[in-house]
């Protein structure tokens, strides 16, 4: 495998942790099969042996992700986690307008497995209680192709959470090929979901920490869609 595809995008390091910015379409861990053993995990192993998981992205997530140096480390980050001590943000373009205002707004909405469907998750009264507050900074009211910039704060850690509680209110994020409909997968080349900021304790000097990364896309990127095409893209991502 040539190098230039183990490129790692290294935000912080220190004796203790590392902050990387995963790009969208590479797995956090180890998928099954050959083909899917290139991920985040492996390629931060190879430069930093004691390198270990501590959480998270979807595969079509890009963003920033938090990893532990030492078994013990990644205990005390996987508890921070656990007790929602450290403070994440999503930034996504989703379908349709979205009221733009300073207060935040709360999807109190329990989700659950969609077991027929793994690993899809859905909406459920007898699902896990799931909180995510939005608050949207922008909108483009084209009537054919409606769409808002909106911040993202998942406060419990459910599986698709921000793309299932977005679902649910009507906004399916752009580009989303698990719960998308196909006119909402074609209006971007990817998911426009972006792990934007993470901020926390730092275990070892007890330092607040607290780091940026803005997303490769932005809603003035949208175009209305062609008339002699519905389904070509109609978002390219920034370099």
């Amino acid at each position: 495998m040539p190098d230039t595809d183990l490129f790692i995008d290294l935000v912080h390091e220190d004796a203790h942790l590392l902050v990387l910015n995963k790009p969208a379409g590479l797995l956090c861990v180890p998928g099954r099969g050959e083909d899917k053993q290139d991920c985040l995990s492996a390629r931060a192993m190879r430069q930093w042996p004691d390198a270990l998981i501590v959480h998270r992205l979807d595969m079509a997530t890009s963003g920033l992700v938090l990893m532990a140096r030492g078994a013990a480390m990644q205990r005390t980050l996987g508890d921070a986690f656990a007790n929602r001590l450290v403070h994440k943000r999503y930034e996504a373009i989703v379908d349709g307008t979205m009221p733009v205002q300073d207060e935040w707004s709360v999807i109190d909405t329990p989700l659950m497995a969609d077991w027929p469907r793994r690993p899809l998750q859905k909406v459920d009264p007898a699902g896990k209680p799931s909180l995510t507050r939005w608050r949207a900074l922008s909108s483009a009211s084209d009537a054919e192709a409606a769409a808002t910039h909106v911040l993202l704060e998942p406060l419990t850690g459910r599986s698709h959470q921000l793309r299932v509680h977005l679902l649910s209110i009507g906004h399916p994020i752009l580009g989303d090929a698990l719960y998308g409909s196909a006119e909402v997968q074609a209006r971007a080349p990817r998911l426009l979901l972006h792990a934007s900021e993470l901020g926390f304790v730092h275990p070892a000097t007890r330092q607040m920490l607290r780091f940026q990364s803005p997303p490769d896309f932005a809603l003035s990127d949208l175009s209305a869609p062609s008339c002699s095409s519905s389904s070509s893209s109609l978002l390219t991502a920034r370099p």
